[in-house]
């Protein structure tokens, strides 16, 4: 079992088609889990994906639910003591929330985000790194 908490570019890539990444969320060794604000983002963002994605709206909604059922969404409140480290180590502000919670969870962080490797307090599986683990 490998525990992560989730950044919203690779849910967003979940959502957008079918794709490896869509297929490792729903991998049942995978638990993951996300930060509250990761919400907001899928609603900031809904009519962008759906513009680039080939699914229907219908479609495209229950990709959502199903993901909201695989996904563990912690509200700020349970990780907010870790922001303060978060925030020293993150190479981007925009990464804090994230590193936090991992922090929180004692779990790795998945992102695309190579600058977040630069940091070494959580570990940090891009989509390739998590296919790789996956074969072992």
């Amino acid at each position: 079992m490998i525990s992560l908490v989730i950044d919203a570019n690779v849910l967003f890539s979940a959502l957008i088609k079918n794709s490896l990444t869509a297929e490792i969320i729903s991998e049942e060794s995978i638990i993951p889990s996300a930060p509250e604000f990761v919400i907001e983002e899928f609603l900031k963002y809904e009519d962008l994906m759906l513009k680039k994605t080939s699914r229907t709206r219908e479609e495209f909604i229950q990709i959502m639910h199903m993901l909201k059922d695989i996904i563990t969404v912690v509200p700020k409140e349970e990780y907010s003591k870790f922001i303060g480290e978060a925030e020293k180590v993150s190479p981007d502000e925009k990464d804090v929330m994230y590193l936090a919670l991992a922090l929180k969870l004692k779990c790795a962080l998945w992102s695309n985000d190579k600058r977040l490797k630069q940091q070494d307090r959580v570990k940090v599986y891009s989509t390739e790194d998590l296919k790789n683990e996956l074969k072992k």
